[in-house]
């Protein structure tokens, strides 16, 4: 009986041990089917088309470098057409000069500078009378022409002429409002200006005006021999002279900014900034005028204007050309200071120099404007008769 107990034991190990690798075989062949079933299926499953995600660019096409070119050349050109409308639409006839009203034959037209660009041109002439001379406005930044209309019929009243135009990017004229690419275009402009208005007008002595930035360029124009041959003189009221930027690291980081980003706006000036005159009307007047400027400057045009006023602070000893320079000391734009070391340094031999005590910037706005165009005349007058005495003098 024992030995059967043993023999079954035996028996049921051995079996044991011969089962289970047979049920490991199987289990791994189970899966290995259950794998290839799955795989099968898998395989002849209809599969789904999967796109490929698009990238940022293909998602929303970008306009094009050319096509942004494009778009603000339009925007521009539209906007140049409605400022020129504005700028036609400006009243330039009758003026009252003292008591009396003051007519004058007018006209505006466009004048194609040394790059090709349409600058709106105005001309204010007396109705009667032979010329004695003719006086070109060069306005200042952010402003057009037509601001000098009063003083103009006032100039008229002493049988003046006077011829005005505007500055590329303002007024009437092509460009992007209140964009300066360079002021040396400014000064080239005003150049042809000047030589178109002198063949129109043989043997009529002519001087330039300029305001501000305007004075800046016009100092510059007539440093040139060839300019100042042509000119009786030259008249710059609150000249844009040793302009200096508001902070070192502007002036450093300027050049390299208005080249990378030429027309970006700095923000600060506004409509309610720095005053420029005592008259409240005068003031309303300037900032409600749609074809004044009233944005933040652009970078270059600012750099343009701490290029310009550098140079020519370096070159006060070269100026020659007969000028009367008027300031307000109390002017907060421009530098009276720098007025003066003009009048000190250069070494024109007819000069002249008048500092208004208490007046503001744009000094043919402030309430005793009579009085400062009466000034501009009568300086004008004395240097005509300079001009011609020196005239008969060669007779």
């Amino acid at each position: 009986m024992a030995s059967t107990s043993a023999e079954m034991e035996q028996l049921t190990s051995g079996a044991s041990n011969r089962i289970i690798p047979i049920l490991k075989t199987l289990r791994k062949c189970l899966i290995f089917v259950l794998s290839l079933v799955l795989s099968l299926l898998l395989l002849l499953r209809p599969r789904r088309r999967v796109l490929p995600l698009p990238s940022p660019e293909e998602a929303i096409p970008a306009p094009s470098r050319r096509w942004r070119r494009k778009m603000a050349w339009k925007l521009e050109e539209e906007d140049t057409a409605r400022r020129r409308s504005l700028a036609e639409g400006v009243e330039m006839g009758f003026g009252i000069v003292g008591d009396e009203e003051t007519p004058c034959r007018w006209s505006s037209s466009l004048f194609y500078g040394r790059r090709g660009n349409a600058l709106f041109s105005r001309s204010w002439l007396p109705i009667s009378g032979e010329l004695r001379g003719i006086l070109i406005i060069i306005h200042g930044l952010n402003e057009h022409s037509g601001r000098y209309s009063q003083f103009a019929k006032q100039l008229n009243s002493s049988n003046m002429g006077v011829y005005a135009m505007d500055w590329i990017g303002h007024g009437g004229s092509d460009g992007l409002h209140g964009y300066v690419p360079s002021l040396d275009y400014v000064v080239s402009d005003t150049e042809a200006f000047l030589e178109k208005i002198r063949s129109e007008n043989p043997g009529v002595p002519c001087f330039l005006f300029g305001h501000s930035t305007g004075g800046a360029v016009v100092l510059k124009a007539a440093s040139s021999p060839c300019v100042e041959d042509m000119l009786a003189g030259i008249v710059l009221t609150s000249p844009a002279l040793r302009v200096k930027p508001a902070h070192p690291i502007v002036g450093a980081i300027a050049p390299i900014f208005s080249l990378v980003a030429p027309r970006f706006q700095f923000k600060g000036a506004n409509k309610r900034g720095i005053p420029v005159s005592r008259d409240p009307e005068a003031l309303l007047a300037k900032y409600s005028d749609p074809l004044v400027y009233t944005g933040p400057i652009r970078v270059r045009t600012g750099y343009e204007i701490l290029r310009i006023t550098a140079y020519l602070t370096r070159n006060f000893k070269s100026i020659t050309v007969p000028f009367f320079v008027l300031h307000g000391t109390e002017d907060r734009v421009t530098d009276p200071l720098a007025s003066q070391d003009l009048y000190n340094q250069a070494p024109s031999v007819f000069k002249d120099i008048k500092l208004y005590e208490g007046f503001l910037h744009d000094l043919l706005f402030e309430p005793e404007r009579e009085e400062i165009g009466r000034d501009i005349i009568d300086w004008m007058m004395k240097r005509l008769e300079d001009v011609n005495g020196a005239a008969a003098g060669l007779w």
